[in-house]
């Protein structure tokens, strides 16, 4: 027994220092070729960086639970899956579900900070006082609310993020109990939430201030729509039968209710699914287009490996006869391999923590949910150490053991300039430039698709003109302030017009209700037609550029004595008089009948490419509506941003309590709702440009390796009478033969996987052929030019030597 542990610890020890000797070869290896280990290590820290930063991106949004207690029995329930309920339907669905451990409810709400040394905007949300509860995450300091302050008597009690208490309160521990002022009322804190608490965080991502939801004034209230509804799952309970359940309730309503309520359902989808259902097709896409990066990257670094073995076949030929075994030379391959790979994934780290930074600064505030949970953490870097081994292991492998199988006797006579190359090496060679090219044309079509598709997407008309327009949030109550601030910025250099809305075009809430039109008759019980209302002041439409198409706008004589008025869209126009004229028309919106004076064109809402709703536009001083903020835009001569500071200098000089807020050019709004558009094109852009790159590097370097071991037979076909001409034609012809090869598996796998890009293309189909040939030709340029300085070298062989 004692004899057979020194065996096996001799055997260990052996294998130890036979280790350290393959990684001692393999670093002396890698000094003595260091063009080829910083072309290795360069495109292998391209692949694995592109992935690690991306594998960062879907593991912080897709994979990574959510930051709240057992958050896989957390779901959300909304009308259709996308709408708010009413807050009677919401205490109903509390009252008779008997699949949840509880529920709660949140609408979001705007309070504006004062008392301190500046107003401030905060974006503010209303919760049920089981809400944190609910979520099972308690406060960093002090607690959340208490059954019974979402009543009257108790409510006036505040919750605080923990950047808003670093940010302006310094981050005083004595903040619970304090007193601060929210739209101009005092409210009790209660508690700090932790610094990584993010509630929802599919929908208003950015809250600082939580509060409690009064319902008492709304009870019996099935028409107001604005709350989202939040719920637990029961041990035991599964998601389809709480979805029956929910069904059968909503019948039941429906059969009471069925002036509100008539076909309305309600979706229990899992918070989780909610948050990340929209995002997750484009970072599957950018995550399986890194991949194909990777396996570029790998085929060009094997290709230059076997160029390298190739070039030491005498070397192994002779440790082969001198009685080193295959194995050895296999592993010893293995771990240069594997070398490289490591240097290029401690490469790719740093490059992918820049390419993150640069992503989350170039993404609009709140846009990629759960972003803040993005980075190089524990998961991603054995994501990295994973792929960094498989990536050294596919590189090596083929090279390896293709020197292994050395011929002796061939490699020991080969050895003048005449050596060539042999067909098994030139085959494996061909077969890795097949895939280069295949894959970047793969990766080519589908940037070329997102490009077409952005393009479509930019060329769409809003129906307004947003160039030089600044918009800002003004939390103000009633018409009085603005009606002494719109002067004032009418007064400021370089404005040209100014007004007000309550929620701007593409950027702003939808706020709906139901419409009677005057002299039709009663729609049935849960058939009303609905519109989008916004609440606009005189001179809107001329500072948008929205084309008033027929009658007129409003003008200061809409008072609020005056006779009620409104404006619709075309679309409203068309649905209600198709074959009448709107002007003078009545309609009755909430209690109010209103004549339509003015037909505007239609503007783009909450969707950019969908067909616009029905929308009407009320007078400001009209409005029964009381909102906590309104939204400025001015058009300008000039940059519009150039303006932001006087127009803040101006609502402070008026009320230093009254915030600014979201100042933007209607430019950068419009941006911001495409960001997504913007990112999956610039990212495909990106990754297929750095592929072709690779394709091209590997397409010369196959050409040109080719060309030096046949340098002996061009030479003599030159002295035999080849032209200069020949020979070119001849080298591009072998060329171009693997690059059409390549180009014809890549367009019969474009082919089929463009067709996973097919619900985020717009305008453009995933199969478009103008795509497809303009990508080919491209491609085949690129490929021709990488092939024809090696064909001109050849050519240029001096033929005096021969």
């Amino acid at each position: 027994m004692d004899r057979l542990k020194k065996v096996l610890t001799y055997s260990s020890e052996l294998r130890h220092i036979g280790m350290l000797n393959d990684l001692r070869y393999g670093l002396r290896s890698l000094r003595k070729s260091p063009g080829f280990a910083f072309l290795a290590i360069f495109a292998l820290a391209l692949g694995i960086g592109a992935n690690t930063a991306i594998f960062s991106v879907v593991n912080g949004v897709l994979l990574r639970p959510l930051a709240y207690a057992d958050p896989d029995r957390l779901v959300v329930i909304l009308h259709g899956g996308t709408d708010p309920v009413s807050p009677d339907d919401y205490l109903d669905w509390r009252r008779q579900s008997r699949s949840f451990e509880q529920m709660g409810a949140a609408q979001v709400w705007s309070a504006t900070l004062t008392g301190r040394d500046h107003a401030e905007e905060l974006p503010g949300m209303q919760v049920s006082a089981n809400l944190f509860s609910i979520l099972g995450v308690p406060a960093l300091r002090g607690r959340g609310f208490q059954e019974g302050e979402d009543k009257p008597a108790h409510a006036h009690v505040a919750v605080l993020s923990y950047g808003l208490w670093q940010r302006r309160f310094g981050g005083d521990p004595k903040i619970v109990g304090s007193a601060i002022d929210l739209n101009g009322e005092s409210y009790s804190v209660t508690g700090v939430m932790p610094e990584s608490f993010r509630f929802a965080p599919f929908w208003a991502t950015n809250v600082e201030v939580w509060t409690p939801l009064l319902l008492d004034k709304r009870l019996n209230d099935r028409g107001g729509r604005s709350l989202r509804i939040f719920a637990r799952l029961k041990k035991g309970v599964s998601l389809a039968q709480a979805q029956s359940e929910n069904d059968v309730i909503c019948r039941r309503i429906a059969e009471q209710y069925p002036a509100t309520n008539k076909g309305m359902t309600a979706e229990v989808i899992p918070l989780r699914e909610k948050v990340v259902a929209n995002i997750r097709p484009t970072l599957l896409v950018l995550l399986g287009t890194v991949g194909f990066v990777l396996l570029i990257a790998c085929s060009n670094v094997a290709n230059l490996m076997l160029v390298r073995a190739s070039g030491k076949k005498k070397e192994t030929a002779v440790r082969l006869a001198l009685g080193s075994s295959r194995w050895r030379l296999i592993r010893q391959s293995l771990t240069e391999s594997l070398l490289l790979a490591v240097a290029g994934a401690a490469v790719a780290t740093l490059l992918a923590g820049w390419g993150i930074a640069g992503l989350i600064a170039s993404l609009p505030i709140s846009s990629l949910p759960r972003l803040e949970e993005v980075g190089i953490d524990k998961s991603v870097l054995a994501f990295t150490s994973l792929i960094a081994l498989a990536t050294g292991v596919f590189c090596g492998l083929a090279p390896a053991m293709r020197a292994s199988r050395t011929d002796l006797q061939e490699a020991l006579k080969s050895g003048g300039r005449g050596s060539t190359e042999g067909r098994p090496e030139h085959r494996t060679r061909a077969l890795l430039v097949i895939a280069e090219v295949a894959l970047s044309l793969i990766l080519l079509v589908g940037a070329g698709l997102m490009l077409r598709t952005f393009q479509h997407l930019q060329a769409v008309d809003p129906g307004f003109d947003p160039q030089h327009v600044l918009t800002l949030e003004v939390a103000a109550r009633g018409t009085r302030f603005f009606e002494q601030l719109r002067p004032r910025l009418e007064a400021l250099p370089g404005v040209e017009s100014v007004s007000l809305i309550n929620h701007l075009p593409i950027s702003g809430d939808i706020w709906t209700l139901g419409v009677i039109v005057y002299g039709r008759p009663a729609p049935p019980p849960g058939e009303q037609p609905t519109a989008a209302f916004r609440v606009v002041q005189p001179g809107y439409f001329a500072t948008m550029k929205i084309p008033i198409v027929r009658g007129r706008d409003f003008t200061a004589h809409d008072a609020a004595d005056a006779t009620p008025v409104t404006i619709v869209n075309e679309e409203l126009a068309h649905h209600h008089w198709p074959s009448e004229d709107p002007l003078g028309q009545r309609i009755r919106l909430s209690a109010k009948w209103m004549t339509v004076v003015g037909v505007a064109k239609n503007v783009k809402q909450s969707d950019w490419i969908a067909r616009p709703d029905d929308e009407i536009y009320l007078p400001h001083a009209q409005s029964s509506i009381g909102f906590s903020y309104m939204t400025v835009v001015m058009r300008t001569h000039g940059n519009p941003l150039a303006l932001a500071k006087p127009v803040e200098q101006q609502v402070r000089s008026l009320d230093k309590n009254v915030p600014v807020a979201h100042v933007q050019s209607m430019e950068q709004v419009i941006a911001d709702k495409l960001w997504r558009g913007r990112l999956a094109t610039t990212l495909l852009g990106l990754f297929a440009g750095v592929a072709v790159a690779l394709a091209g590097l590997g397409i010369y370097g196959a050409i040109s390796y080719s060309v030096a071991q046949r340098t002996s037979e061009i030479g003599i076909r030159m002295v035999l009478g080849a032209q200069t001409g020949d020979v070119v034609r001849m080298i591009l012809r072998q060329g171009m033969t693997v690059v059409g090869i390549g180009v014809a598996v890549g367009l019969a796998g474009a082919w089929t996987l463009t067709r996973t890009l097919a619900g985020m293309l717009y305008g453009v189909t995933a199969t478009d052929p103008a795509t497809f040939i303009a990508v080919s030709a491209l491609l085949i340029a690129l490929s021709a030019a990488a092939c024809y300085l090696p064909a001109l070298r050849a050519s240029r062989v001096d033929t005096k030597i021969w």
